[in-house]
Parts: structure tokens; C-alpha cells; sequence
């Protein structure tokens, strides 16, 4: 019962903090701008970036609970709702390490198009430095927990992006 609350709650917890809180919060710092029609090309580019991230976040989460048998919510090394029990190397973690993640930002990226503000860039990077510290304490919980096989799949796959060959190892790097 316990496991279903808190699996419950972290599903909540995500949903609200990264699909609705955050666009809230872009969109009340760009100065609460009349939410109207921005154009064809924008309107498709916002489109395709907001259901592309969802998708590959949903995506994530849905094998997260099928094949590692947990719950995507873990903040700076607490455990929110129960952790993965395996580690996890296929399906959307062969793109890349942190794959919600990456739909997450490619999601928010749609209302940085939409709302078309320095303010929102600057929420968006806000966030991802937020999350940067995040995915660090994470990958140290991931070494203890899993060793040479975290190591291993650390040098085949980018931290953020499908390959870390073409960005600075801090940023998507194997280490």
C-alpha cells in the first residue's frame, strides 16, 4: 500500500512540477503575455517539440515502471518514490542516459518558441542547471548501486544526447 501511495505521488509530484508548474512559471516571467495566435510555423514548431518531449518522457516513464520496476522521482539522493531496481540500457535509455529528462527540456523548449522571450530561455536554463546538479548526484548513486555495469554503459551513451562525441564531456560526456 505504501509503495502504491508513494508511486501515486511521485507520478503527481512529476506531472505537476514539470507539465504545468514550470510552463507557469516561463510564462508568468516573460510578463504574462496574452496567450494568442503566434504564426503557422511557430504554432508547428511548438507542436512538434511539446508532444515530441512528452512522448519520449511518457515513453521513459512507462518502461521505467515496466522493466526497472520503479518510479522516476528521486531529487538530489532522496528517494521520493520507490527507485529502480535494475539498471536500465535499452528501449529510450539506449538514446541517451537521461531520456525524461530530454523530453522534459525538449518540452519546455516548446514554450520557449511559443512564448518567443528571454525570460522563458532563461527559466529553461535555470531549470537545466537545476537538473545538471540533479543527473550528477543521480550518476553517484548509480555507480555505488550498480559499478562496472553503470561504467560501462556511462561510455556508450551521451548523458543528455543520443552520442557525448560532439560536447564537452561536462555536459554530456562519460564521466
Amino acid at each position: 500500500m505504501k509503495t502504491t501511495i508513494q508511486n501515486i505521488a511521485g507520478y503527481v509530484l512529476g506531472g505537476v512540477m514539470f507539465v504545468v508548474l514550470l510552463p507557469t512559471i516561463m510564462w508568468l516571467a516573460s510578463g504574462i503575455p496574452a496567450l494568442e495566435h503566434i504564426g503557422a510555423l511557430r504554432a508547428s514548431l511548438t507542436g512538434l517539440l511539446m508532444v515530441g518531449g512528452l512522448t519520449l518522457s511518457v515513453w521513459t516513464i512507462v518502461y521505467m515502471k515496466r522493466r526497472g520496476k520503479g518510479n522516476p522521482m528521486d531529487a538530489f539522493g532522496h528517494e521520493v518514490a520507490p527507485r529502480t531496481q535494475h539498471l536500465m540500457t535499452e528501449g529510450p535509455y539506449r538514446i541517451n542516459r537521461n531520456p525524461m529528462l530530454t523530453g522534459t527540456l525538449v518540452y519546455l523548449a516548446s514554450f520557449i518558441v511559443w512564448l518567443w522571450t528571454w525570460q522563458a530561455l532563461l527559466v529553461w536554463f535555470i531549470f537545466l542547471a537545476i537538473m545538471f546538479v540533479q543527473v550528477l548526484t543521480e550518476e553517484k548513486r548509480l555507480r555505488r548501486d550498480f559499478g562496472d555495469e553503470y561504467e560501462s554503459y556511462c561510455r556508450r551513451t551521451g548523458r543528455f544526447l543520443p552520442t557525448g562525441r560532439f560536447l564537452p564531456i561536462g555536459f554530456n560526456g562519460n564521466k
